[in-house]
């Protein structure tokens, strides 16, 4: 299941190439490597695109394609993974990185003149980059691993499920197996056994 949905909903590699983002890699994006649909590429790519979702920086595809080149993982997945950042979720995401990032420097939050917009952010920057880029590191990595290890359990009970229904479906086979064997060796004893009124007259001949 897993292989089989991720290539139903992940970009082709046609349309990745055909990006104008993704041009500037040029051969390098005929790397098979790129597009492999096991476990660990698909789990590595997720967890670079994861990574690079919580970093306060633009154009996150261009690094999470050059990350996902250089460590040879899906890179469709490595850049889907970075749109869990996105214009709707990008400024919640950073407040809650910059509030992190305060909490583990062991700052007081500042209140005053705070606006949720990506203008306040980037305008604040200055003054804000510490707690925020700590913050962002933080979740950046956590995000990383939990999506790794995520794909890795998908897989695992994929192919738990997968084997049980194997191991199911020769079980019937062995019991239907064995239920046509059993009708078999019935016909045959049916078959061989004397009956009828022929039978009857062969006992009667038989007896003194």
């Amino acid at each position: 299941m897993p292989r089989k949905f991720f290539r139903r909903y992940l970009p082709d590699s046609g349309s990745v190439r055909r990006h104008q983002r993704m041009q500037l890699f040029g051969r390098l994006l005929h790397d098979p490597n790129l597009w492999h649909l096991n476990r660990h590429s698909v789990a590595g790519g997720l967890a670079i695109g994861l990574f690079l979702a919580f970093m306060p920086m633009p154009f996150q595809m261009i690094p999470a394609a050059a990350l996902a080149i250089l460590l040879r993982v899906n890179l469709p997945m490595a850049l889907a993974g970075v749109w869990v950042s996105n214009p709707l979720t990008m400024a919640p995401m950073l407040y809650f990185q910059y509030r992190m990032g305060k909490l583990l420097m062991g700052e007081r939050i500042r209140e005053t003149g705070f606006e949720p917009t990506l203008q306040w952010f980037w305008a604040e920057l200055t003054l804000i980059w510490q707690p925020l880029l700590l913050g962002s590191m933080l979740c950046g990595m956590v995000s990383a691993l939990a999506g790794y290890g995520f794909i890795h359990l998908l897989w695992r009970l994929n192919i738990r499920r997968h084997l049980r229904r194997r191991k199911e479906k020769r079980a019937a086979r062995a019991a239907a197996r064995r239920g046509e064997t059993a009708a078999v060796s019935s016909d045959d004893r049916h078959r061989s056994s004397p009956s009828g009124p022929c039978a009857a007259r062969g006992q009667d001949h038989g007896s003194p």
